[in-house]
């Protein structure tokens, strides 16, 4: 017998891969999901206004005062538009280097430069972001190189807060592009300029669509590492809040835990309609 189920699982690796890690997968959807839902349960608690203790008493008054605080109202449209921003320009910047990455760029080039868009991501995300608030400083090197052109460096605020997460993220959007361009058949590209269409054209109705599926691939990455953030904005943002100090300041100074969970389940609610948009475009199905 034990014979008989080694065989079988010899002709199908997958599922031995599958056995072998249904454990510690199991065990991570547990963790994950139990937190989750730990969390959707919290935020119709509340707190003790004295001693901070949290009640299970249950109410919506935590997402009444959500909805109707047109502070909170604010934060999380500013959060949005960060995360759209960022995903939008990581886009811009991240396709010309995928693209002369996969189809221009040596196979030696093409190993080097993949190992430069990865070594970023060995350094600490707060030594990278503080380098941005050097570089952004009124005297910093922004400063000198754009002062004989007659401008300045945005300061600290939304710009250099969007500016700060575009340059941390991006490798998350190069990388995906860069698969997605690499699977891209020559042959579609070459046949589209015999058949008299302009680059720009061959641009739009052929990269574009066959590469859509790596263009959300990264962009959930870039998207929802936005809508998380907390330290960049505190580092670069000045007086700018986004979702993530509501939650940090909650769980701290006013030390209420209801309200902060509350505000937690908006990224993810956004998230999962965001995920829930891109999987009717079949996008998610062709990566």
């Amino acid at each position: 017998m034990r014979r008989a189920v080694s065989a079988f699982l010899d002709r199908k690796p997958w599922l031995r891969l599958a056995i072998l890690l249904s454990a510690p997968m199991a065990w991570l959807g547990l963790a994950y999901l139990g937190a989750l839902a730990a969390l959707f349960v919290t935020a119709f608690w509340h707190a003790d206004p004295f001693t901070g203790k949290v009640i299970a008493d249950w109410s919506l008054d935590n997402f009444e005062t959500l909805v109707t605080e047109s502070v909170y109202r604010t934060i999380t449209l500013r959060t949005l538009g960060i995360a759209l921003a960022v995903t939008v320009l990581d886009v811009l910047i991240a396709f010309p280097m995928a693209f002369y990455m996969a189809k221009f760029a040596s196979r030696r080039a093409r190993r080097l430069l993949v190992i430069a868009v990865l070594t970023p991501l060995w350094a600490s995300y707060l030594v990278k972001a503080y380098a941005w608030r050097t570089m952004l400083s009124g005297n910093g090197i922004l400063h000198w190189l754009l002062t004989p052109f007659g401008l300045d460096t945005p300061g600290y605020g939304l710009a250099a807060t969007v500016i700060t997460l575009s340059y941390l993220w991006l490798p998350y959007m190069i990388l995906p592009l860069y698969a997605g361009l690499e699977r891209l058949p020559d042959s579609l590209v070459d046949a589209s300029g015999d058949l008299g269409a302009r680059p720009a054209r061959t641009f739009w109705s052929v990269v574009v669509p066959l590469t859509f599926p790596a263009i959300v691939a990264g962009s959930i990455f870039t998207f929802s590492l936005s809508l998380g953030d907390y330290l960049t904005v505190r580092i670069v943002g000045g007086a700018s809040q986004m979702l993530g100090n509501v939650v940090y300041d909650n769980v701290g100074a006013a030390n209420d835990l209801p309200f902060a969970a509350t505000v937690a389940t908006v990224p993810v609610l956004i998230m999962l309609g965001y995920l829930a948009a891109v999987r009717r475009t079949g996008a998610l199905e062709n990566l």
